[in-house]
Order: C-alpha cells, then structure tokens, then sequence
C-alpha cells in the first residue's frame, strides 16, 4: 500500500499511479534479441577480410609464397650490407691473415713459413722501436687534441657573437691538406731557421733540433696532428652538447652550481658515449699515423728520422715491403 505524504499545507500528497513500477521492476535493454522461445540467436557469420587483409589458402602456391615472403624478404634487404661487408671487408681480412704465414714477394709465388714471421717479428728491435713511437706520438697528440676540442666546444655552446664564423675557422685546419700542413710546420720546427726556436732563444732557451732528437720531434709530429683534428673533434662536441635538454642546466643554476660545475656535472656526463666515440676514432687514426711522419722526415721520412726515432707501424711495413734487406739499415737510435 503506498505511503501518503502530507504536505506543507496539510493536504495529502497525490499517490503515484497503480501501474507505475520500482526502477528494480523496470526490463534492462539489451542488444541481443531473445526468440520466442528463450533460445539465444544464432552468431553472426564472421566478416570476411578486406582485399588487403586476404591470406590464402593453406596448401596452395599462393600459400607458399605468402610464407616464403614473410621470411625472406627481410634477409633480402640486408643482404648487400653482408655481401659487401664479406667481399671487402671479411675476405681480405681472412687471405691477410693466411698471406702471413707465408713468405710473399711481388711478382713471385708464396713460400709457407707458419709462425716464423710472427717469431721474427718478437725479435724485431725495429718493430718494438716503431710500436713504441706508435704508442708515444698517440697518446701525445690525442690526449691535448680531444681536451682542447672540449674546451672549444664548450665555449662554442654559449651565445657569442660570430658564431658561425667560429665554427666554420676551428674547421678550416682539418679541411687543409696533409702535405701542406706538415711543410708549413716542418719549417716552423727547422733546427737553423725555424720560428719556434727564433722564440725560444727570445725566451733564453737554447735552440732544439726538433728533427734528430727523438722526443722534439715527436712532440713536432704531434703537433701537427692535433692542429689538424681538433676543430673537427670540437664539432662533434659541440652537436652533441647542443642536444643535452636545457632543463638539466636550470635545475642545476636553481640549485647554485657555477657554469664550472654545471659543465663537469652536467654536460660530461650528458656526453660521454660521444667522449668515447672520439677517443676510439683517435686512437684508430694514431695506430695509422703515416703521412706527418713520413713527410716531417723528408729524405729520410720513410725510415722515421736517422735513427728511427719517430717510425711509426705504418711507416715500417711501408719500409719493409720495399727494403730489400733490415740487415743494411742502422739501429734504432735509444734516444
């Protein structure tokens, strides 16, 4: 029996109609339609895929090919990478390895040797002496050479007037031609005339003969290499620096780190894959130092100075492929 309110007035409240139902009572709507007799509907037949979506048949050639395009379409992509990889790259490197154990001359046939060129070799006084330079010239013309690009990129980073102009003059040494840049310096460092011993004997130091002393002229050779590739390393730097989100050095100005500590703190850290490509690349092109060496030298650049003094391993296999003997060259000189 429904309740009658009262209202304000004192009147009954109207009562809801008879037919009216609780919303408990009221039927749910739903998208599926029963029959008649309380059976669900049949499934709907499944759509068929569109032209795009169609596979074949199994069992067919169609099939086959659907699968066989799945599988190898992506080796074949990838395949003139592996062929030319294999063709000048892996095969040259396999015969160079097998040629070594063998005693080769140009224009003769191959005489076996096994590992007697390698014994040969750990008793070489001459190729110790020419690993050592190697080593020697390396490290002092990459360790200056990537600080210094550090540096320049690091100033570079900041809005400067001209900026443009920079980047473009810290490049210009690595545009310029080994054999020019090796002349120019081959003069700078001459032992009579040179301007760099004009400025020591200003400063009261005696003149050095940067060519027949071992570490003068290792430190001449090293020279020019770092001239020539620092403004390119400094680049490098440089577009990686540009890339570190500029938040980081907010947070850090926020929190009081100077630009000093903001650069050891922040951009080093942000930068260190990069930092390790370019010590890897450096260290690859010192273990191939040739053309400085060889054209500082002069008449005798081939052998490395008098004494051998700066022959790197570059210059020593060049030597030995067109030396008729090791037997009439002097000692490397201690020194």
């Amino acid at each position: 029996m429904p309740v009658r309110r009262r209202l304000p007035g004192g009147g009954p409240a109207p009562s809801a109609p008879a037919h009216a139902s609780t919303w408990k009572d009221a039927p749910v709507a739903t998208s599926v339609r029963a029959r008649s007799d309380g059976s669900p509907p049949p499934a709907a037949p499944p759509s068929s895929p569109g032209p795009r979506g169609r596979r074949p048949a199994p069992g067919g050639w169609r099939s086959t090919l659907y699968r066989w395009d799945l599988k190898a379409v992506p080796y074949v992509f990838v395949a003139p990478f592996f062929l030319t990889f294999a063709a000048f790259g892996l095969f040259p490197l396999i015969y160079t390895g097998w040629l070594s154990l063998h005693r080769v001359e140009l224009g003769g046939g191959a005489e076996w040797k096994g590992l007697e060129n390698y014994t040969d070799l750990a008793t070489s006084e001459f190729f110790w002496n020419a690993l050592v330079n190697t080593f020697t010239i390396g490290v002092l013309s990459t360790v200056p050479q990537l600080l210094m690009a550090l540096g320049l990129a690091h100033l570079l980073n900041y809005k400067l007037r001209g900026r443009g102009f920079f980047r473009v003059a810290i490049l210009a040494p690595y545009a310029t031609s080994i054999a020019a840049a090796t002349l120019v310096f081959a003069q700078l460092f001459n032992a009579d005339y040179g301007m760099i011993n004009s400025l020591l004997e200003w400063a009261g130091v005696g003149p050095v003969d940067w060519e027949a002393s071992k570490w003068p002229a290792q430190i001449a050779i090293s020279t020019i290499v770092t001239w020539r590739w620092t403004g390119y390393n400094a680049l490098i730097y440089l577009a990686a620096m540009q890339t570190v989100p500029q938040d980081l050095y907010e947070a850090a100005s926020l929190d009081g780190a100077s630009r000093r500590r903001q650069f050891l703190s922040v951009t080093i850290p942000s930068i260190r894959p990069t930092i390790l490509f370019t010590i890897v690349v450096s260290t690859i092109g010192a273990t191939q130092l040739f053309g400085e060496p060889m054209l500082y030298g002069g008449s005798v650049g081939i052998s490395g100075g008098s004494g051998n003094q700066f022959q790197t391993l570059s210059l020593l296999m060049y030597e030995k492929g067109g030396s008729p003997a090791p037997s009439a060259r002097p000692r490397p000189s201690p020194g």
